[in-house]
């Protein structure tokens, strides 16, 4: 599948008026689209513009509620649950970060769990909220049932991301991985390229490995059985029962914590979507001097990159380093998008009537 190039902040533009067209306010646009983008930045295809078609599709179908007016429902000096009344994801999101971050400049810590939310892009985004404001940042969000637990033949749990951050330097570690071998929006990508995946992703129906990334993913959504493996693959050689309890962990700490819908009941509450976040606020102060905490950080990741390499390698990364690297790229060349999903992009530009802004292929 061919893939073009799109201007950066050309495509910035398009998706602010994409979302103004839906609704929401200037504001809100602009938070909006700084996390859609975020993923593209990031060299992370199937969290960045492909992804804009499914949300145009929930936000069209009222699964989110572009006027969501989210409400706290407990707090305490350290921590708050929220209601999101089927806000947008990426709205909701911040919004939980930010309070959990001011909670933690005058307790220490700050934890917040979201219900009632909907789809928030990537994980490391609110993670890295924190970590800007010298702090380490935790973000984790369930999702509709993708994952088949081990021994299963139907999804249980979600691709259920975790994403941890910390500052250091010159680059902050962010670990921000799914708990399944791979998420939705990878499927969703092969499928618009040559319609196969690998070997070792996903089971079909009957629990049998599959490389048909349309079947896969039409009996996700149809609720027909199979779905994505737990990280580290099928049964237990290969660890898949690691992934599993990742996996479960994550639904604990959102859907179970947030008094919200478990995996199983996302997209299935009879209104918005019922995805719930979890999100946390260290300050490092906690442990003393945090410019001293920061430097053993960088001084570790320092020694860990110049440790031995493997035959045939160059370079040992450390987890964000990819994506940090990519940004210079993506900002001068632009962001790479498929054919199909440049169709994806006209439609939507026609419906929101953005279609002056949408960005030229290179």
């Amino acid at each position: 599948m061919a893939y073009r190039n799109i201007n950066y902040e050309k495509t910035r533009t398009f998706c602010e008026h994409v979302f103004k067209g839906y609704g929401f306010s200037e504001e809100e646009s602009r938070i909006i689209t700084d996390v859609f983008l975020f993923a593209d930045l990031c060299g992370i295809e199937s969290h960045g513009m492909q992804r804009l078609n499914r949300y145009h599709y929930e936000i069209t179908n009222g699964m989110v509620n572009v006027h969501a007016v989210p409400v706290i429902v407990k707090e305490t000096p350290v921590s708050a649950v929220i209601d999101g009344n089927d806000a947008m994801g990426q709205l909701m999101a911040v919004k939980a970060m930010q309070l959990a971050i001011e909670k933690a400049k005058k307790s220490g810590v700050g934890i917040v769990s979201v219900r009632n939310s909907n789809h928030y892009g990537c994980a490391g985004y609110y993670a890295n909220m924190a970590m800007r404001e010298g702090m380490i940042g935790i973000s984790m969000t369930n999702t509709e049932s993708i994952m088949v637990p081990t021994f299963g033949k139907k999804a249980m749990i979600g691709t259920n991301p975790i994403a941890f951050s910390i500052p250091a330097d010159p680059i902050p570690f962010t670990f921000d991985s799914a708990t399944t071998v791979v998420p939705r929006g990878k499927l969703e990508v092969y499928a618009k390229r040559d319609g196969k995946i690998r070997n070792g992703w996903a089971v079909d129906e009957n629990g049998q490995e599959s490389t048909d990334a349309e079947r896969v993913l039409n009996n996700i959504i149809g609720k027909l059985g199979g779905g994505i493996l737990p990280l580290g693959g099928a049964g237990e050689e290969n660890s898949g029962y690691k992934g599993y309890g990742l996996g479960m962990i994550v639904s604990i700490m959102t859907g179970i914590l947030s008094g919200g819908a478990t995996d199983n009941y996302v997209y299935k509450t009879g209104h918005g979507s019922g995805i719930a976040h979890f999100f946390m606020a260290i300050n490092l102060d906690l442990f003393g001097d945090k410019e001293e905490v920061r430097k053993r950080v960088s001084t570790f990741m320092q020694e860990v990159r110049d440790s031995d390499k493997a035959d045939g390698q160059d370079h040992i990364y450390t987890h964000g380093e990819k994506e940090f690297l990519a940004k210079d790229k993506i900002l001068s060349e632009g962001i790479p998008v498929q054919e199909k999903t440049y169709e994806e992009l006209k439609q939507i530009a026609e419906y929101t009537h953005s279609e002056e802004y949408l960005p030229e292929l290179m």
